[in-house]
């Protein structure tokens, strides 16, 4: 059986997906949920699935160690970060190469970096008029949004578009393709 721990900071909607995705599979689970939110909605979803979760500090993250024994511990086949804000150790990706990866709500390299997240992403896209946008899967480096691309998906906006309906149209596709990608990765 194949492992996968996910982090999130928020809602958890892919989080979900991906829970759902995977549900009745015999290959691959999630076997853990980490929020550094001890109030995201990612949690709920954690009860709702009967799926092992818990929410932890900065402290803990990055300077205990407590996380990092936990991994270890778990020898998870892959880490997602699923809406996950906080940049991840160096430690832990040395420790995990090649098995850490992110969704990113835009067609890196555009709209990537620190402060890059969410609706930030969606209003600059909007603001610089572009024809489109999309997601990127990508592995997770020691730099925000710059680890090597693992899978694209674009889609064109219209010139009426909000920064929402480009939210929308974004969740959409992170929410298709994804748990898809993920299989792929660890077929």
């Amino acid at each position: 059986m194949k492992k996968i721990v996910i982090f999130a900071s928020g809602g958890g909607s892919n989080a979900q997906a991906i829970l759902d995705y995977f549900e009745d599979s015999v290959n691959i689970s999630v076997v853990l949920i980490l929020t550094n939110n001890a109030n995201a909605g990612v949690l709920e979803r954690v009860k709702k699935a009967g799926v092992a979760g818990m929410s932890f500090n900065k402290y803990a993250f990055a300077k205990a160690n407590s996380i990092h024994h936990l991994l270890k511990s778990i020898d998870p086949d892959l880490i997602v970060l699923a809406g996950f804000l906080w940049k991840f150790p160096d430690f832990l990706i040395a420790d995990f190469p090649n098995k850490i990866i992110n969704i990113h709500p835009a067609l890196l390299p555009k709209y990537g970096g620190k402060g890059m997240y969410g609706m930030n992403v969606h209003k600059a896209v909007v603001e610089n008029g572009e024809q489109e946008s999309g997601i990127t899967i990508h592995y997770v480096n020691e730099n925000y949004d710059e680890g090597g691309v693992i899978h694209q998906v674009s889609r064109k906006l219209n010139t009426t578009d909000t920064a929402e309906d480009v939210a929308r149209k974004v969740l959409q596709l992170e929410h298709e393709h994804f748990p898809k990608i993920i299989e792929s990765l660890l077929s």
